[in-house]
């Protein structure tokens, strides 16, 4: 069965004012599938991983040239909204960052602003449906109205999760979303990635290698700027094709 190709990525290329970040990279991702990116630090998988959503776009020296296509649509043409892109695209960061309001606005926020929802009923099944997705609605159905950053670190990143499912993005990217936690959460955070893939194409920028050989399907090494290699998760770590993948594989580079 092929899988539908969800992102297209073609021949990007990143700058940091003088500094080439990203060279010619181009992948294609599927839908229902999580995407891990590997490499050594600085070596340019968070910086592509923010192509996809246009986060680069912030960056005032960055610029990016080449194609990416969500469902065929090039998300860098001058009629995309970013947005409307970044509904589409929710995004998980490597600090959890819930905003300094109640767990309830925290993810009735996108929904909000993106007029998801015509009345407080819509709202609330929307609000408890992306808590449930975030695997936090039973330990906060309670305690809506206080203070999302009141809770653990591991229940926090949870709630960013529920926050950027809340818009039914068809993407979601993480940035290294297990760092800051303990192993406890970590595996809470990681049980809760394997189901999203069935409803998301979720990428997901990691540092551990083992995590990336548990949660994902396909890997990308990444080394100094290049996208090594591409494929599925267990080849790549168990019969790379190439020497610099074995390497850091095996703990050569890092």
């Amino acid at each position: 069965m092929t899988k539908n190709i969800k992102i297209s990525a073609n021949n990007i290329d990143v700058y940091y004012g003088d500094k080439h970040a990203i060279k010619d990279v181009s992948v294609q991702i599927e839908d229902k599938t999580v995407t891990a990116f590997i490499g050594p630090s600085g070596c340019g998988k968070s910086t592509f991983l923010r192509c996809i959503n246009r986060m680069n776009d912030t960056i005032d020296i960055a610029r990016v040239t080449g194609h990416i296509a969500i469902d065929g649509e090039d998300i860098y043409d001058p009629r995309v909204d970013p947005v409307q892109l970044r509904a589409k695209v929710g995004m998980v960061f490597q600090k959890p960052n819930p905003f300094p309001k109640s767990i309830y606005d925290n993810v009735a926020y996108g929904p909000k602003i993106h007029g998801l929802s015509r009345n407080k009923a819509e709202l609330d099944e929307i609000v408890e449906k992306s808590l449930r997705r975030g695997a936090l609605w039973e330990e906060v159905k309670d305690r809506l109205h206080e203070p999302g950053t009141g809770l653990s670190g591991g229940q926090q990143q949870r709630l960013c999760i529920a926050r950027a499912v809340a818009t039914e993005p068809e993407v979601l990217l993480m940035d290294e979303p297990c760092s800051a936690l303990d192993p406890i959460a970590t595996a809470q955070v990681e049980e809760l990635i394997d189901e999203l893939r069935q409803s998301f194409s979720v990428v997901i920028v990691t540092h551990s290698m083992q995590q990336a050989a548990r949660v994902s399907q396909k890997t990308a090494f990444f080394h100094l700027g290049n996208m090594v290699e591409y494929d599925e998760t267990d080849k790549i770590f168990t019969n790379p094709e190439d020497p610099r993948t074995e390497s850091y594989i095996s703990g050569r580079i890092g």
